[in-house]
């Protein structure tokens, strides 16, 4: 199907392509968006800001980047042939692995000739008079679709902060979330490191093996655990595999999180010291994020959760030797799992090795950047390069860059003022046809994010499927109905842990950024019941019309 054949192009200037589809993104949510949307015979075009496809896993490139889900699980299921055939190298698979398997997907599914890559979406507005949006790039072109799907990705706005001073550093910058491509070598610089998330956590122990001096700049310490990442043999992948029906099955509709794990039943009071001690010895010694689901109150009672932090910080306590430097690595301000757990490599035990020093930017902050040093309130410490290992926008930056113009002309910024406002984190109201896969007010960054993404691309792709057979125009989110999640994405957020932390799913790590808890925390399989139940009640909550006439307002219940 050719593209301007696929809609009408009333009222569209003559040889202006028009699309069923266009899809901003090409990683792990785009490509299989458009998998999806081609098996419906549907025109699609993707537009992909990065050279290559693999979103996220295209631009963080920095040494030691891993997945802190296991790579078996975070893996696509929509085909068996793909999860029976690839062979994970290691328990989690570092970038270059990942980055290989969403170039591999591309390929096998011939998905490259519909993307166009190093080609940014700056503007996309929608059109009354023809209820179709134009779509306009950074080469200056525009397009018309009917629909407009943003997998744009939650962790792809890459933060650089504002620090007095850095456009004068006379070194190297480099920044996680935006690596360079080849291969950087420390080796016999003064590098420093600015934050201690999870970028951070990863590459702080290789830079470390590499540099002459490296001096880690820290605001706030983070709670991690050890990934135990190690190599997977032939039997453990075909174990794996025998089992994934179950597992997938597991993961979409019982996890909270969409990881396959035994699901505990009871809570951390209910056992006592030893036996709980013992429960978190087991999981620290497996590793990885399953940690948190040693009970099942963890992110519920502030007294429960004490004991796991207090567990973690006694294993900071005993693997870091300098009595002075460990407490500044034991997280005193925020309960565990309420800002992502971290999952590690040896880590804490890096601030064991003589060329490493630790500074704690909270006491003595960073005044500004010197040509050659970083200078904070009592000393200044020479450098020859900077990582700024300082997060993203998470969950709206990515949305935030493109204009986006909906009914009136408001744009979505505009609407997102005081936070974004979402129904079921899949459209927001004043902006018909215009998906959004992973937003903010469904559980996203709370899963393993290929379940999520799977889970609304199915959704959105039935949803376009059902509007198409009932010759139906627009679909568009009740404000009312949009009010309505909102308000209940806040109150299951209250009924836990998660406010109590300054974290970045609560935007706090941008200055000025409204903060409101973004992600929904009621669980994946909860999740996909709620939307699967309003699809099967004809979209409710949801306004669609025909393409001449109004149809009646589905209110929400």
């Amino acid at each position: 199907m050719s593209a301007v054949q696929s809609i009408s192009g009333k009222g569209q200037p003559a040889g202006t392509e028009v699309y069923d589809v266009v899809v901003v993104g090409a990683g792990f949510a785009g490509m299989y968006a458009l998998h999806k949307l081609r098996g419906q015979g549907l025109s699609v075009r993707v537009y992909e800001q990065g050279g290559d496809v693999g979103g996220t896993w295209y631009w963080n490139r920095y040494p030691g980047a891993r997945c802190d889900v296991e790579s078996m699980q975070y893996s696509y299921s929509f085909s068996d042939e793909l999860q029976q055939e690839w062979n994970w190298s290691e328990r989690y698979a570092p970038q270059p692995e990942i980055l290989k398997y969403a170039n591999h997907v591309a390929d096998r599914f011939k998905l490259r000739s519909d993307i166009q890559l190093n080609t940014r979406v700056d503007w996309a507005a929608f059109h009354e008079s023809s209820n179709t949006w134009s779509v306009t790039t950074s080469d200056g072109k525009t397009v018309m679709a009917k629909h407009v799907v943003l997998a744009t990705g939650c962790l792809s706005n890459a933060r650089v902060p504002d620090i007095k001073g850095l456009s004068d550093f006379k070194g190297k910058v480099y920044h996680t979330g935006n690596w360079p491509h080849e291969r950087i070598d420390f080796t016999g610089l003064r590098v420093g490191v600015i934050g201690t998330g999870s970028s951070a956590i990863q590459s702080v122990p290789i830079i470390a093996e590499q540099a002459n001096q490296l001096t880690v700049f820290q605001r706030t310490a983070n709670f991690s655990v050890p990934a135990r990442n190690a190599a997977l043999t032939a039997e453990e992948r075909e174990a794996f595999r025998a089992k994934y029906p179950e597992i997938r099955r597991f993961a979409r509709e019982e996890a909270r999180n969409g990881i396959y794990t035994e699901m505990p039943d009871k809570g951390a009071l209910d056992d006592g010291d030893n036996e709980r001690r013992s429960k978190y010895e087991s999981r620290w010694s497996r590793g990885g994020l399953t940690f948190m689901m040693a009970y099942n109150n963890l992110a519920l009672d502030k007294a429960a959760n004490d004991t796991a932090a207090d567990f973690v910080r006694d294993k900071i306590a005993e693997i870091v030797k300098d009595p002075k430097t460990a407490k500044l690595l034991q997280p005193d301000n925020h309960p565990i799992g309420s800002k992502r757990i971290c999952v590690d490599t040896d880590y804490y035990a890096t601030f064991n090795r003589p060329n490493v020093t630790l500074v704690d930017i909270r006491s003595n902050p960073i005044q500004e950047i010197l040509p050659n040093a970083v200078r904070t309130a009592d000393k200044d410490y020479e450098v020859d390069a900077l990582v700024l290992a300082t997060g993203f926008d998470a969950m709206t930056g990515s949305v935030a860059k493109i204009d986006i113009r909906g009914r009136n002309g408001q744009t979505l910024n505009q609407k997102w003022a005081e936070g974004p406002k979402t129904y079921l984190g899949l459209m927001s109201a004043g902006f018909p046809n215009l998906f959004i896969i992973t937003g903010p007010g469904s559980p996203s960054v709370l899963s393993n994010m290929i379940v999520s993404i799977e889970q609304h691309v199915d959704w959105i792709t039935d949803c376009i499927a059902h509007m198409r057979d009932r010759g139906i125009d627009t679909i568009e989110a009740n404000k009312a109905a949009e009010d309505k999640w909102v308000a209940h994405v806040n109150e299951v957020a209250q009924g836990t842990l998660y406010p109590q932390a300054n974290s970045w799913y609560m935007g706090a790590n941008i200055p000025g950024k409204p903060q409101v808890f973004m992600p929904y925390i009621g669980g994946v399989g909860v999740y996909r019941q709620i939307c699967s139940d309003v699809a099967a009640r004809g979209y409710e909550g949801f306004t669609m019309t025909a393409a001449e006439q109004p149809q009646r307002a589905v209110a929400l219940s």
